[in-house]
């Protein structure tokens, strides 16, 4: 099952949520409807068992409130997984944290994350938990969150460390991520009347007359109902959950190719003195997302429970790692050292020029000229992390030069860093030109860390580059939303410096214009997706265009590589083919590419296929041609990792 097909499982998997969620408000309505009627001696006066009046008149309150309270919840989830993580007392690690095991943990998380291909996730530490546990929260990768406990970087050894990370990244790739914050938002609506039920029994605690007994047997009441709410949400939670903890526990070793680490990592919660507990009042409600047992008992059983048993699980892995090979190339290496459309305007009349998109060869070629790579192998790649994709983002992140590993982890050298990405390195007129721009713009300090490191940046592979944008994220987003706006005004002031946009300022632009969202639009983007090709045709039209120009240079190659893209599309026989590749700018393309990333998953694995088959006709493409298909396809929410195939 790949990427995509795991998307639109877990999109079935909340309609069967929706399903279960329906038959519980049923029940709980049922049983509230038995409580009124005895209550109001409807069988001692020899009334029918069914009042249709009666019920309708319990229903309708118990909807709204369970509905509301849903609803509710789901509204304030919509601000993404660091509201859960600040929920269970998570602090944000800075980028330029001191803490040997906090930075431990972000070397960790960001050679997974580049491995990937996705976004540097946030990092939460929960200082006040000293079990060993981790959870993943978000609605999609580019918004994900890691929460880990500070028993879990306290007492784990970095091969362990990378084997609880490597789990609750299975669950960002895999989609668990969104169907879990969803199961959050729609129990607590079947919760609420558990929750009433406590309340109105408090309350009759300070009356002793009847009115006061009345109010304790309806509190009782409540709590009886609400227990249903809760056995049903267990329920829910272990239906939904527990397979996926399997899938996580052989996604981790499939990463890192070391299955001892991540079974090593349960060994020691099941000796540690407060296992995988959360104390947190919140833990309930979030179990299911963690990766141990978060609860210090389970009410109602095993049969319940939102994780296997740690020996079932141990189990499984010990079995496994007969068949797999144990080493793993980070093991043997000590770790590293220490919105709006007015910002997509500067798009506006920066037109493809030609049979190729203006400056394409802005970029130097890195050592390897060209990447062997099938255009099947591409989508069987988005959403994966390999053992050699984990090794090449160590020995990547590693290597990089002491300057730019420092820059990464504080704001303005990060700045710094993207400025010096946009810098022209083949015409040292446009590169003046550029830098006499952003004097003008920034304060002389910030001008002078960007000719420093972009000393360095000049000297990197052509890989290298998308990596390194990514590395700047986590500290990017320590802005606010019009820090962030402000960093695309100066984005779009330098590649426009020279009158022209090239494919690599577009591409970067791109990428972190998408890995910023969170920042710019931190209310989310929750939209009704497109499920059909005539919804998104001219968008896909235009993408093809574009990339059929990448590394052509004749009309009819271009017009070849166009069409082998658009007949992958699926239903392409029902729409209407243009006779050419359509015209179009970089604004058009960057809009585009917003309206695709709110395809369903089925359309979007169609659209990033036919981009490979468009780009990969021989098989065989530049690194550059390689790093703008791994930028587009990021822009569409689909991770893809490096391409590490040579020529």
């Amino acid at each position: 099952m790949n990427f995509f097909e795991h998307q639109d499982q877990a999109r079935q998997n909340t309609q069967w949520l929706i399903g279960l969620f329906a038959f519980s408000v049923f029940c709980i309505i049922l049983m509230l409807y038995g409580v009124v009627l005895c209550g109001t001696s409807g069988i001692a006066t020899g009334a029918k068992l069914w009042q249709p009046d009666l019920f309708i008149l319990v229903a309708i309150p118990t909807l709204v409130l369970i509905g509301c309270g849903s609803l509710y919840k789901l509204a304030v989830l919509s601000r993404g997984g660091g509201l859960i993580a600040q929920e269970m007392g998570g602090r944000l690690v800075p980028p330029d944290t001191v803490d040997p095991a906090e930075t431990r943990l972000l070397h960790v998380v960001e050679e997974m994350a580049i491995a990937a291909g996705i976004s540097v996730p946030a990092v939460y530490v929960m200082d006040g938990e000293n079990g060993i546990n981790a959870f993943a929260a978000g609605f999609t990768p580019n918004d994900a969150v890691i929460g880990v406990t500070r028993g879990c970087i306290e007492t784990l050894n970095r091969d362990e460390l990378q084997g609880v990370i490597g789990h609750e990244f299975s669950h960002i790739l895999n989609g668990d991520m969104a169907l879990n914050l969803r199961l959050i938002g729609v129990l607590n609506g079947i919760l609420l009347i558990y929750i009433l039920g406590r309340i109105t029994l408090q309350a009759s605690g300070s009356s002793r007359d009847r009115e006061g007994a009345g109010t304790l047997l309806f509190g009782l009441a409540l709590i009886v109902i609400g227990s249903v709410g809760l056995f049903f949400g267990r329920l829910i939670k272990a239906a939904v959950s527990r397979q996926r903890e399997f899938l996580a526990d052989a996604s981790a070793v499939q990463f890192t190719r070391n299955p001892t680490g991540i079974a090593n990592a349960l060994r020691k919660i099941a000796t540690h003195s407060h296992r995988s507990l959360v104390r947190s009042p919140y833990a309930e409600e979030n179990s299911h997302l963690f990766f141990g047992s978060a609860l210090r008992f389970d009410f109602f059983g095993n049969l319940f429970a939102t994780h296997p048993p740690l020996e079932e699980r141990i189990n499984r892995l010990d079995a496994g790692s007969k068949y797999k090979t144990h080493t793993s190339s980070s093991n043997s290496t000590s770790p590293r050292s220490q919105t709006g459309d007015s910002l997509v305007a500067g798009f506006a009349g920066a037109e493809f020029t030609g049979a190729r998109f203006a400056g394409a060869d802005t970029v130097p070629p890195a050592t390897g000229t060209t990447i062997k790579i099938k255009p099947e192998q591409v989508i069987n790649q988005v959403g994966t992390v390999s053992p050699e994709h984990y090794a090449y983002a160590h020995t990547l992140i590693s290597q990089l030069p002491e300057a730019l590993q420092q820059g990464i982890r504080e704001r303005q050298s990060a700045i710094a860093i993207v400025y010096g990405l946009l810098l022209d390195t083949q015409n040292p007129q446009i590169r003046q030109q550029q830098m006499e721009w952003l004097r003008q713009v920034e304060s002389p300090d910030l001008v002078d860390k960007t000719l420093h490191l972009a000393g360095h940046i000049d000297s990197l592979d052509a890989k290298v580059r998308l990596p390194l944008l990514d590395l700047t994220v986590p500290a990017l987003r320590q802005g606010s939303a019009d820090d962030c706006k402000r960093l695309f005004k100066c984005i779009h002031g330098l590649a426009g410096a020279d009158g022209r946009w090239t494919l690599a300022e577009f591409a970067l632009r791109s990428v972190l214009w998408h890995r910023l969202q969170p920042c710019l639009r931190p209310e989310g983007n929750q939209k009704t997706p497109y499920t059909t090709l005539g919804q998104v045709w001219t968008d896909c039209l235009l993408l093809l265009s574009a990339l059929a120009q990448v590394g052509q240079t004749e009309q009819a190659a271009i017009h070849y590589a166009f069409r082998s893209g658009v007949y992958r599309l699926p239903g392409v026989s029902q729409q209407s083919m243009p006779a050419a590749p359509p015209a179009c700018n970089f604004r058009d393309l960057q809009l585009s590419l917003e309206r695709l990333t709110l395809a369903s998953p089925k359309l979007k694995q169609s659209i990033v296929d036919a981009c490979a088959h468009t780009v990969l006709l021989d098989n065989e493409v530049t690194i550059q041609e390689a790093e703008l298909m791994r930028a587009i396809a990021i822009a569409l929410d689909c991770p893809l990792p490096p391409f590490l195939g040579k020529g």
